[in-house]
């Protein structure tokens, strides 16, 4: 694991903080859907306002292609003011804390342009890296700034690391994962490296048609990643295969709308013309049952179309079982972490995550740029 200094190692009274969050929350019409990543990352905030910094903030929101007002930050430098009642400046150098425009503005942030992370770190003393979901990606505010400006962890980060690398350690067993959304080729690097590792391993959501396709089953109009199918049959057949939990049953759609027509088929028996929308109610039990019986556990990605309340009986049932879990359990990717608040369940288990895509990525064994970089600073 990549070693890094944290705030605690940094002398930040009078100093300048450039603190890379990740505040790329939903936004429609200028109000925030979920402020999930906002309430996480302000404790960080206060505590260099508490030890006497200024605070500049910088993070990006979705994927402009420069300039473009629906994607500004000015909602969410309203909503950290709303939260703590702290004066908050918008792209300004004024108040103790700014949050900075979209960084995704800047044309030279995805490609980690010195010149863009020059004019990033401007004025600025020091960086705090706190962006967990951002740190698989070398850009210029995750990257770029952190070669110019000592650098430090902060405290999300720190304990995303912690909690996420707990599952690559020696971990309590049984050790169940539970993966699910759509696609098998986003999650491929985390099955392989985490299925010999495991007790169980349960597979739902859309990815698990794939599998259950390349095991010969009839999966009608369902999500299949014909490329990934020689993939899965490797895991199939694979020593740890055993571990591997795919669904019994599916609730099937007559066609992918909210108001579809639904029917529990089993889960290798799907008719024509229908498609897997959730894991069924057998597979709810089995899944829960597994879930029930871990000390630790993982889980990433819905059991199914959780948004429609017909298809959200699976990714419940998931929820809800965790939420049970007597001991270590973490959730990661954003439609997993809003079933869980949907629910009222985040206070019941023991990790949420503010990151999906880098999560991942951690465990997966992957190097981490965002992190990597903070290495040069150790001494």
């Amino acid at each position: 694991m990549t070693r890094y200094q944290t705030i605690d190692d940094l002398e930040v009274a009078d100093h300048t903080v450039l603190v890379r969050s990740d505040l790329n929350v939903p936004i429609e019409d200028g109000e925030i859907g979920d402020d999930f990543r906002i309430v996480s990352a302000i404790p960080t905030y206060e505590l260099l306002l508490d030890r006497g910094a200024r605070v500049r903030v910088c993070s990006h929101l979705g994927r402009p292609h420069g300039p473009d007002p629906s994607l500004s930050l000015q909602p969410v430098a309203h909503r950290i003011a709303e939260i703590t009642g702290w004066d908050v400046g918008f792209d300004t150098d004024e108040e103790r804390i700014t949050v900075m425009e979209n960084t995704r503005f800047l044309e030279g942030e995805t490609s980690n342009d010195p010149q863009t992370a020059r004019r990033l770190a401007r004025g600025c003393d020091l960086f705090v890296q706190d962006a967990f979901g951002s740190v698989h990606r070398a850009h210029a505010s995750t990257v770029g700034v952190a070669e110019i400006l000592r650098s430090a962890a902060g405290p999300l980060l720190h304990d995303e690391v912690e909690a996420l690398g707990y599952f690559l350690g020696d971990v309590e067993r049984p050790f169940v994962v539970v993966l699910g959304g759509a696609k098998v080729s986003d999650k491929l690097g985390v099955i392989a490296n985490l299925l010999p590792r495991v007790d169980r391993m349960l597979i739902g959501g859309g990815m698990c048609f794939t599998f259950i396709a390349a095991r010969g089953g009839t999966v009608g109009d369902s999500l299949v990643e014909e490329d990934m199918i020689e993939a899965v049959t490797v895991l199939l057949e694979g020593p740890d295969r055993e571990r591997l939990v795919l669904p019994a049953d599916i609730v099937a759609g007559d066609r992918f709308e909210e108001g579809a027509d639904g029917r529990v088929v089993p889960a290798g028996s799907i008719p024509d013309g229908w498609l897997g929308l959730d894991i069924g109610p057998a597979a709810a039990w089995e899944f829960a049952g597994e879930i029930a019986a871990s000390s630790s556990l993982f889980w990433n990605g819905p059991m199914g179309v959780f948004e429609w309340e017909r298809f959200r009986g699976g990714t419940e049932a998931v929820a809800r079982a965790m939420g049970e879990v007597d001991g270590f359990s973490a959730v990661g990717g954003g439609d997993s972490v809003a079933a869980v608040r949907a629910l009222e369940l985040e206070d019941t288990i023991s990790h949420v995550s503010t990151g999906g895509g880098a999560g991942l990525e951690l465990l997966e064994g992957r190097a981490l740029p965002g992190i990597a970089v903070l290495e040069r600073w150790v001494r």
